[in-house]
């Protein structure tokens, strides 16, 4: 994954992402590098994209005028998808961050991660798979806002697939005697599922969403590092049936 001083290009489709969110979704940006290209895409002419026009200054996000010239047919995305190749081939970004709920965008970000850059991929729960599995992490618009808490709750449902990710991730990881590293089991976890976030499921942290599970055990380890300061590491096994 990213860190923090790789350069992104944060493209957006403005007809299938939401105004509301777009503050969050760019600190939400900042956690894997610098947005130093920030376009949205759609015809300014109409007013479907009305919210976005305050948006697009106070964010500094630069709009690409796409007029709609055949009823039907989306010019949007075939202009956000051309700026996509040249900015690629120009080398000038690290990765992208590809914002639309639409699965037009999964052949373009299949291509820009054989180019061996990273794909970031944000759009709304209601986003087709493929667009989802196309892209190296997924983040759904919904957690960077705050929900009631029976959305949540909703997002939730899924744990037992939950279950059964987090088993194979710990088998996966663990060393002899069982134990393994919890960061080994969050990228597990992440090639298989880009769109796993703990936030899915109420958490803020990895760390706390494995210490709601009943079938694993938690233990921290104090680390000393070279300076002389101490961290944590979180390490993680399968609760052991008793015999």
């Amino acid at each position: 994954m990213a860190t923090n001083n790789e350069k992104l290009a944060v493209l957006i489709d403005a007809d299938n992402a939401q105004a509301s969110v777009i503050q969050e979704l760019l600190a939400e940006v900042s956690r894997y590098g610098t947005a130093t290209i920030k376009r949205a895409y759609g015809d300014w002419t109409t007013q479907n994209l009305r919210s976005w026009k305050d948006e697009l200054h106070k964010m500094a996000i630069q709009p690409i005028q796409q007029f709609s010239y055949t009823s039907g047919k989306n010019a949007t995305d075939s202009a956000l998808i051309i700026d996509a190749m040249d900015i690629l081939h120009a080398g000038s970004v690290d990765g992208f961050c590809l914002v639309s709920s639409d699965s037009d965008f999964t052949r373009l970000a299949t291509r820009i991660r054989e180019a061996g850059l990273t794909v970031y991929g944000f759009g709304e729960r209601k986003t087709p798979e493929p667009f989802v599995a196309a892209c190296d992490k997924f983040v759904y618009t919904e957690i960077l806002r705050d929900e009631p808490a029976e959305a949540q709750q909703e997002v939730a449902a899924d744990l037992g697939n939950l279950q059964h990710l987090m088993r194979a991730a710990i088998d996966a990881n663990a060393r002899d005697d069982g134990w393994a590293a919890l960061g080994g089991i969050g990228s597990h976890i992440g090639k298989i599922l880009p769109a796993f976030d703990p936030r899915n499921y109420g958490f803020k942290k990895l760390s706390e969403l494995v210490r709601s599970l009943a079938y694993v055990e938690v233990k921290d380890v104090p680390v000393t590092r070279p300076d002389g300061t101490t961290m944590t590491n979180v390490l993680v096994r399968l609760k052991r049936v008793a015999r």
